[in-house]
C-alpha cells in the first residue's frame, strides 16, 4: 500500500514541477513581449526627436547654401561710365585694355587737340564700341565773350574725330556744364552732363574715388571721371567689378539718354 501512494505522490509532484515550468515560461514570454515593446516605444521615441532635431538644420543649411557659379545675378539696370579730357597715350591705353577684359562699353568725350595727337586711340575706341563724343577742341569753357570760338572748337573737334572714324558725332560734354541751348539746333549737337561726380581729377586716392562713387550708383547713373590719370584707371576698373558684381549692366550714355 505505501508503495503505491508513494508512485502516486511522485506522480503528482512531476505534474506539479511540469505546471511550475509551464507557468515560468509563460511569464518569461510575457515579460520579453512587454520588454521588447517598451524598447521599440523608445527607439521610436528616439528617432521622433532625431528628426526634430534635425529638420530646422537642414533647413538653415538649405537656405545658407551659396548661388551656384554660373547662376544669373539680380538685373539692377543699366548705369554709364563717361570719361573727359583724353585720349591720354598711357593710360587711355590701359582703361581700354581693362574694359576690353570686362566686355565693358564707356563713353569718351575727347578733345579736339588730343585725338588729333593719338588717332589710332580714337579709332581703337570707335571699333571696340565705346560712344565718342566732343569735349572741344582746346578744353575751352563757354562764356559770355567767347560763344563763337566755342562753336568753332565744337565743329573742328567734329571735324577731326569724322576724319578718324568716318561717323558724326552727336553728343557735346561741355567743359565745366557751361552750355548754350541754342547749339543745339545750330549744330545738331546734344549736350551730355553726369549725376555722380567723384572728382577723381583732384585725388589719387583710389579708394576715396571709388567709395564717392558706390554708394550713390542707381538705375541710369552717369558717372564722371577722366581718364589722364594712373589712379582713375584703376579705380574705373574697380568700380566697374563692383558693380557688375552687384548686377549693374554697363552701357553707352546715349542708352541711357534715349531708351
Amino acid at each position: 500500500m505505501w508503495k503505491k501512494d508513494r508512485y502516486i505522490l511522485l506522480l503528482i509532484i512531476i505534474l506539479l514541477l511540469l505546471v511550475l515550468l509551464f507557468a515560468w515560461g509563460a511569464g518569461r514570454l510575457r515579460l520579453s513581449a512587454v520588454f521588447g515593446k517598451k524598447l521599440f516605444e523608445e527607439q521610436f521615441r528616439a528617432a521622433a526627436v532625431l528628426s526634430e532635431a534635425t529638420a530646422p538644420k537642414q533647413e538653415k543649411e538649405s537656405a545658407e547654401k551659396p548661388v551656384k557659379e554660373g547662376e544669373e545675378k539680380e538685373d539692377k539696370g543699366k548705369v554709364a561710365l563717361t570719361f573727359d579730357d583724353g585720349p591720354h597715350p598711357v593710360y587711355t591705353l590701359q582703361l581700354l585694355n581693362g574694359l576690353a577684359e570686362r566686355k565693358v562699353k564707356a563713353t569718351f568725350f575727347i578733345t579736339g587737340k588730343n585725338a588729333e595727337n593719338y588717332p589710332d586711340l580714337v579709332l581703337r575706341m570707335y571699333e571696340e564700341g565705346h560712344l565718342i563724343g566732343n569735349h572741344t577742341y582746346s578744353h575751352l569753357q563757354l562764356n559770355n565773350r567767347n560763344r563763337e570760338k566755342f562753336k568753332a572748337e565744337l565743329v573742328q573737334t567734329n571735324e577731326i574725330i569724322k576724319e578718324i572714324t568716318g561717323e558724326e558725332v552727336v553728343f557735346v560734354r561741355p567743359p565745366y556744364g557751361s552750355w548754350d541751348k541754342k547749339f543745339e539746333e545750330e549744330l545738331n549737337m546734344f549736350p551730355v552732363l553726369w549725376t555722380i561726380d567723384p572728382l577723381d581729377w583732384c585725388s589719387d586716392d583710389v579708394s576715396c574715388v571709388v567709395n564717392k562713387v558706390i554708394p550713390k550708383i542707381k538705375e541710369n547713373s552717369i558717372i564722371l571721371m577722366h581718364d589722364e590719370y594712373a589712379s582713375t584707371v584703376t579705380a574705373a576698373l574697380r568700380i566697374v567689378d563692383e558693380l557688375q558684381e552687384e548686377g549693374y549692366t554697363f552701357v553707352t550714355v546715349d542708352e541711357i539718354l534715349f531708351d
